[in-house]
């Protein structure tokens, strides 16, 4: 997983609600069991039309996808994430995400940014005005930096870690390996059950 600090790209404006993981990424292109190869289903169905934000050039090298509210809902794949950062995203912005959604993307190194509606719309209308106009998305400082303007958004200090660190929970859990593994020394002291037995004797 990389390691996610400042990332500065062009936006994608997603003028849509309600977004599922089913039109992120649908159901027929989930065979594959690998992270990668995804990038040609991602919102497949729509990008067969040729008005599609996406198929429009202007948009095509964006890097971040500022989407509408209640973005990821519906089932848990984690191939919706999948296809949104093998196709190029590094980072995705909206009012409101579906909850195992932006877990997941958090999880893969994709942060899922949280921003107050009238911030959102006015993302979208400065990247409307200008596709070249620069997004810039700061987990140092936990910022939305677009032309003049600054936003701050809040993430837990666990997530923000490991996305900073380019960890996921498992190489953030391995980090306290000496810890685990003296613990795991001092249970096998006593054997299994006779550490309560330990404690009791002592009490």
């Amino acid at each position: 997983m990389r390691p996610f600090t400042v990332h500065t790209g062009t936006a994608v404006p997603l003028r849509i609600a309600d977004v599922d993981t089913d039109q992120i990424i649908p159901a027929r292109f989930c065979t594959r069991s690998t992270r990668t190869g995804h990038a040609d289903a991602l919102f497949a169905d729509w990008r067969a039309d040729p008005a599609f934000v996406l198929n429009d050039p202007a948009f095509r090298r964006a890097t971040v996808l500022v989407a509408g509210p209640d973005f990821g809902i519906g089932s848990s794949r984690e191939y919706a994430v999948w296809a949104l950062a093998d196709y190029g995203f590094r980072v995705v912005i909206a009012e409101r995400f579906g909850d195992i959604f932006r877990a997941n993307a958090m999880l893969n190194g994709l942060p899922a940014i949280r921003l107050p509606a009238a911030m959102v719309t006015r993302l979208w209308e400065l990247i409307e005005a200008d596709p070249a106009t620069p997004v810039t998305v700061d987990l140092l400082r936990c910022e939305v930096r677009c032309a003049d303007l600054t936003w701050e958004f809040e993430l837990d200090e666990d997530t923000r870690s490991r996305l900073l660190s380019g960890q996921d929970a498992i190489g953030a859990t391995l980090r306290h390996e000496a810890d685990i593994t003296a613990y795991e020394r001092h249970l096998s002291f006593f054997g299994p059950g006779s550490r309560i037995a330990h404690h009791r004797e002592r009490g």
